[in-house]
């Protein structure tokens, strides 16, 4: 038996207007080649002068991660040669990160959890992009320069759901403190996976393998399934040795495996030095206190939402997973519903109807979702009427209550109107009345069945319930 060892390198891209050492935007989707000038392109004589602005989101998600923040750092140049990277060194943060060790907590659906350490968390500039055609190679150098923060965990983890529920909860902290979009698809958010396996009850760290520059969760968890599989075979035949190197690898989508792409460098191998151009950086107690103040995270809100609406705690996860949706249903309890009904409607009847889109583009706002929930507590309609309601809504921006009249799905609650529907199927039921005052029970769902029939479902069926009861007590 094998024991799994992941840990997680996540490149975080910060939400700053400029670039980390440069004024240049940093601006998604511009021309290839615009976004750059002497600084960022590598040119001689060009000096480098940092962006204050990365060094307060850096202490924004080193709080987040109770992280100690050291007050004095440097930077360094760490060398290595790529077309995508101009200077022939990135500069980056070795011996002494802004953020240090820290940590944060994973979430399992039997309600338990564990803590997963933050090794530490340091400011660099990203490279540039290689786009890799047929018969060339071309490089864009508009992300040369980005600022970074790459997030290293302790390798804690042990299988993929572990690795996934790291980095959703990390995602989801750094949407959270506002520091990135961390829109994966624009590499805004992208992970180096370093795996090694080892026999069960055994504490060294083997050979590790590292699956570079992953921006997809579903992809990232096949990956890792993958690589894993690769080792254990490798173990079990006994050529680990041969076939196990330090090394980087890719992860092919179209095949779902993983290939070599070169030898994995130790640190040894950039010869890391300070870079002459930088001075060190002074983190002073009024910053830390400034940028210290960040808003509520997800744990601190699940921790509320279940004191505060009580609902279960499963439920405030998968709310407080997601900001826009946290938000969302927070305006929808400020309507004054109850919890368990705002939970099922806001996360199993309007996600399956959003077909992938979410909280954020739903054409049903928080308020209107309220009203229909409001419509169902107070009796109005009944929860099959308010699914043909939202149905509607998702289509036509009008009111809960003009689309109840429109449908005629107002529910009959006036004991009167129903009364006399229940007077005339027990008239045509006598002998069913006699066998259930005889002991067939089970019969009163019958005569619900019928009453709801001749009503064409508009009676309340809780009132329906109570009057046949009394009518054949």
């Amino acid at each position: 038996m094998f024991e799994v060892v992941i840990g997680l390198e996540v490149h975080v891209q910060l939400n700053t207007q400029s670039k980390l050492f440069c004024s240049c935007a940093t601006s998604f989707g511009e021309a290839p080649n615009t976004n750059v000038c002497p600084t960022c392109l590598g040119l001689p004589g060009a000096l480098p002068v940092l962006n204050k602005e990365a060094v307060h989101k850096a202490i924004q998600l080193g709080t987040a991660l109770n992280a100690p923040i050291n007050q004095n750092s440097i930077f360094n140049r760490k060398n290595y040669f790529y077309p995508d990277l101009p200077n022939g060194y990135q500069i980056s943060q070795f011996e002494v990160p802004v953020v240090g060790l820290g940590h944060l907590e994973i979430d399992f659906e039997d309600g338990s959890h564990k803590t997963i350490g933050v090794t530490r968390a340091h400011l660099e500039n990203d490279a540039g992009k290689s786009i890799h055609a047929r018969d060339c190679s071309k490089v864009d150098l508009n992300r040369a320069g980005t600022p970074l923060l790459e997030i290293v965990s302790e390798p804690d983890m042990r299988s993929s759901e572990e690795a996934i529920l790291y980095l959703k909860k990390l995602h989801s902290i750094v949407r959270y403190i506002d520091i990135s979009d961390a829109n994966m698809q624009e590499g805004s958010f992208r992970c180096d996976v370093n795996i090694s396996i080892r026999p069960k009850g055994d504490t060294k760290l083997y050979t590790r393998c590292e699956i570079k520059n992953m921006n997809s969760f579903k992809f990232i968890e096949k990956a890792i399934k993958y690589e894993v599989n690769r080792h254990i075979e490798a173990w079990e035949d006994g050529i680990h040795s041969t076939e196990i190197v330090q090394e980087t690898r890719l992860y092919d989508a179209d095949t779902g495996e993983t290939r070599s792409m070169r030898g994995k460098e130790d640190a040894a191998d950039y010869r890391y030095f300070p870079d002459p151009d930088l001075r060190p950086v002074i983190i002073t107690d009024k910053m830390i206190e400034e940028f210290s103040d960040i808003p509520e995270l997800p744990d601190a809100k699940k921790s509320r939402f279940v004191s505060e609406f009580g609902i279960k705690e499963y439920d405030a996860a998968v709310i407080t997973a997601n900001k826009e949706t946290a938000q969302f249903f927070e305006e929808m309890m400020s309507e004054g519903i109850t919890g368990k009904n705002a939970v099922t409607w806001l996360t199993v009847e309007l996600p399956s109807r959003l077909e992938g889109a979410t909280v954020i583009t739903s054409p049903v706002d928080a308020k209107k979702l309220a009203s229909l929930v409001s419509a169902i507590e107070s009796g109005d309609i009944s929860g099959k009427a308010a699914k043909e309601v939202l149905d509607y809504l998702m289509k036509n921006d009008v009111s809960v209550d003009l689309v109840i009249e429109k449908l005629g799905l107002k529910q009959v609650s006036d004991d009167g109107a129903i009364l006399e529907i229940i007077d005339g199927i027990l008239a045509a039921n006598p002998e069913k009345i006699e066998q259930y005052k005889s002991g067939k029970e089970k019969l009163l769902g019958f005569f619900v069945g019928q009453t709801m029939k001749a009503s064409k479902g508009s009676a309340n069926p809780a009132v329906v319930n109570k009057l046949l009861k009394e009518r054949l007590s």
